[in-house]
């Protein structure tokens, strides 16, 4: 099976021609919207400005469309400014000119039955043929995108997954690592003291006084001031962490109410660690979320169907995994309908990428 990038249709302009520009408001009170404002979707929306139908070259959900130096910003709320020129208008179909394009990449459909069994996504599910797909879009992205991964501390409890998620990384499947302060305590806490809350990563068996073990490691980082320099002193020589930082992978570690210390470089502003991951998923084209539903949805909802890469528009590529069947389809009632779901544990997923990837590369 080889890996085949869809190819982006626009919408038919000429049936759009006769539609009207776009109104808009200005903003008379930073970081309130003008009534009426258009929210956006995950999809392409194209926007009639003077008679041109214009494409936002990045986009996202719920947030609004601003006209800033004859561009498209899309922008939340907290980033509107008094003066700024808001998009209005809720209709989608070029009435109000703006127009909601969900169908621009065609994919062949297989004819199925209104009625069978097995059609929904669980626990139950055979997802080899989702494996196959993602392999060969893994060694596409690796050559031609930008693959980002949202990881949760499941990821970092097992020395096999530690590991496989490690070799991604030096064999170039990771360009930026989204996580919280969780996932970097005890991937660093299972280097030096090869536990994960207390719990060996190679046994599965709890340690004696081993709940103190993430707190030491959280005390040793701030005292040296950074993961790096951490690293270095303690010469750490394995683990995700430790291979992010030895490939210069950038790490946005966004930090929680329950966080404890939190290791330096974790985000304590929610809003500033929105930004920073929005920055990164802008130039994804496949993202992977790993067994962590909050950041996992948090991701989802700021990843549009899109981008547009070398002036070309191609699809966002989403993947949920999870061993909780809740936890991937939320992520689909968010609004984020183009994700894949597989539902199984992390760390055999991780294992079965690494195996089918780097050995592939061997």
């Amino acid at each position: 099976m080889t890996f085949h990038l869809p190819s982006y249709v626009p919408p038919d302009f000429n049936r759009l021609k006769d539609f009207p520009p776009v109104k808009t408001a200005p903003v008379k009170i930073d970081g309130v919207a003008p009534d009426g404002f258009h929210a956006m979707s995950i999809f392409p929306e194209y926007f009639n400005i003077g008679g041109n139908w214009i494409l936002p070259e990045q986009s996202r959900m719920d947030c609004v469309a601003v006209i800033r130096r004859n561009t498209i910003d899309i922008v939340e709320f907290r980033n509107l400014y008094s003066g700024d020129e808001v998009i209005l208008g809720r209709s989608e179909d070029g009435s109000e000119g703006i127009f909601l394009h969900s169908e621009g990449f065609h994919v062949e459909k297989e004819e199925e039955d209104i009625f069978a069994f097995r059609s929904g996504r669980t626990r139950e599910t055979a997802y080899s043929r989702d494996y196959d797909i993602l392999y060969e879009l893994l060694k596409y992205e690796r050559e031609h995108g930008q693959i980002a991964w949202v990881l949760g501390p499941a990821a970092s409890f097992d020395r096999d997954s530690r590991q496989a998620m490690s070799e991604l990384i030096d064999n170039g499947y990771v360009d930026v690592i989204l996580a919280g302060n969780a996932l970097a305590t005890h991937d660093l806490e299972g280097a030096i003291f090869r536990t994960a809350l207390g719990q060996n990563i190679y046994t599965q068996k709890t340690q004696p006084n081993g709940h103190y073990n993430h707190l030491d490691l959280i005390n040793m980082a701030r005292k040296h001031g950074s993961l790096k320099k951490l690293i270095e002193k303690e010469k750490i020589d394995n683990g995700i962490i430790y291979a992010a930082v030895k490939k210069d992978i950038p790490l946005v570690l966004a930090g929680s109410i329950r966080d404890d210390g939190p290791l330096p470089s974790v985000y304590g502003n929610v809003y500033e660690s929105q930004d920073a991951m929005r920055a990164h998923i802008a130039g994804a084209t496949t993202v992977i979320t790993l067994a962590t539903q909050l950041h996992t949805i948090a991701t989802g909802n700021i990843t549009p169907s899109y981008t547009i890469r070398d002036g070309k528009v191609r699809p966002v590529f989403i993947y949920c995994v999870d061993v909780s069947e809740f936890a991937v389809n939320k992520l689909r009632d968010r609004g984020t309908l183009s994700c894949t779901s597989i539902v199984t544990n992390v760390q055999d997923f991780l294992v079965l990428l690494r195996n089918n990837l780097v050995e592939y590369m061997i």
